[in-house]
């Protein structure tokens, strides 16, 4: 594959040194079978500036900086999320207990725990996204980041898998005619929780394509 995209792009930088438009660079390749999606990322390559040659694009990549500073920030989030929905989940079960379960001795060392998790990983994550957002605004090339694009599809593939499966213990639970207001609420919280992130990288992801 990575000897394609190379052929491909030096074909491209051949075509456009020759005086080939990007318009009739492209067409040729549509009629000789190349994908539309490499025929654009490999145009892309090339800046649209009056130059005896053709000027290439920097290329985002991968260093160790950037993905320390997204593992941290992804952790967090995922972590504090959790426990903000287990910390929901124990005031459920308080106020709604379930009669078939009399045993609530950990209720408070969960309590305490995810009231401790939650606390220490939201400002971690929020002071994150601000550091990280301020460097893409002095670097917008940033946001095209692989670390920043895997973990971020990565998010929306953990929050869709929990909005499927939150989705599918409700139904199962219509259709066993078992629904209370302590499992209402508990579905509630992880649709918003789930949801939230979910819709949040995805319009992230949106503007992102729009720029």
């Amino acid at each position: 594959m990575a000897a394609e995209v190379q052929q491909l792009e030096t074909f491209v930088k051949e075509a456009l040194q020759s005086g080939s438009s990007k318009s009739d660079i492209a067409k040729a390749l549509e009629g000789a079978g190349w994908p539309g999606a490499q025929i654009a990322n490999a145009l892309d390559a090339f800046a649209d500036a009056a130059f005896p040659v053709p000027v290439p694009k920097p290329r985002p990549s991968l260093s160790a900086r950037d993905a320390f500073l997204y593992l941290v920030m992804f952790s967090t989030l995922y972590y504090g999320a959790w426990n903000l929905g287990s910390l929901l989940f124990s005031f459920i079960d308080r106020v709604f207990p379930d009669p078939t379960n009399r045993y609530y001795g950990g209720f408070f060392d969960i309590q305490r725990w995810s009231t401790a998790a939650v606390i220490i990983a939201f400002p971690v994550f929020f002071f994150m996204a601000r550091y990280i957002g301020r460097q893409i605004d002095l670097n917008p090339f940033k946001r095209l980041s692989p670390a920043r694009r895997w973990l971020t599809y990565l998010t929306l593939f953990v929050a869709s898998a929990a909005l499927l499966g939150d989705t599918t213990t409700l139904i199962f639970n219509l259709l066993g005619g078992d629904l209370t207001i302590r499992f209402l609420l508990k579905v509630l919280v992880v649709a918003v929780i789930a949801g939230s992130a979910f819709t949040y990288y995805l319009l992230d992801l949106r503007k992102e394509e729009n720029e």
